[in-house]
């Protein structure tokens, strides 16, 4: 077995596990993490992101995102797994909160957090506020590919609402 001498180095050891797909050995190295200092903050986003994607387990996975804001809230990688998480599970009143929570944090990808706001309302079927959050999502986009995604987006909630329009009227 190897023996790792910091907690930092461990963490690096179970993040490394997990961008190679090695889920089951970066769960027991955060484990150990957490076992041995609960207040290791980057080592729940990780156990956060592993529950959320890997094994499924969304309550697990909302309880280590939720941990590592509190221990960690200048953290701004964990927002946008986080909030990505919130969305596909629909908590409306968690989705604002930690919204509004990471646009305050440098260094948070603002982009991404409008976009999962886009998201959000598109599937409540608040295509206006849904508009809102993409456009913000454009502007403070960085890649050309990012912005096409964006784009694309808007079109999609455009044509929602068109949809919307025309089934009203054709009620009426």
């Amino acid at each position: 077995m190897d023996i790792y001498y910091t907690i930092d180095e461990k963490y690096a050891q179970a993040a490394e596990e997990y961008r190679y797909g090695e889920s089951a050995k970066a769960l027991q190295l955060l484990n150990e993490i957490i076992a041995n200092n609960a207040g290791y903050a980057r080592a729940h986003h990780l156990l956060g992101k592993l529950n959320f994607e890997d094994l499924k387990d969304y309550q697990t996975a909302g309880y280590h995102f939720k941990t590592c804001m509190a221990l960690e809230p200048s953290f701004p990688d964990n927002y946008t797994r986080y909030l990505e998480l919130l969305v596909f599970l629909q908590m409306d009143k968690q989705v604002k909160a930690v919204a509004a929570a990471a646009l305050k944090v440098p260094g948070v990808d603002t982009a991404l957090i409008y976009k999962q706001l886009g998201l959000h309302e598109k599937k409540r079927r608040s295509f206006g506020e849904a508009l809102k959050a993409y456009h913000n999502a454009f502007m403070d986009a960085i890649d050309k590919e990012e912005m096409e995604e964006i784009e694309e987006s808007i079109k999609r909630v455009k044509a929602k609402m068109q949809s919307v329009l025309k089934y009203q009227y054709q009620s009426e």
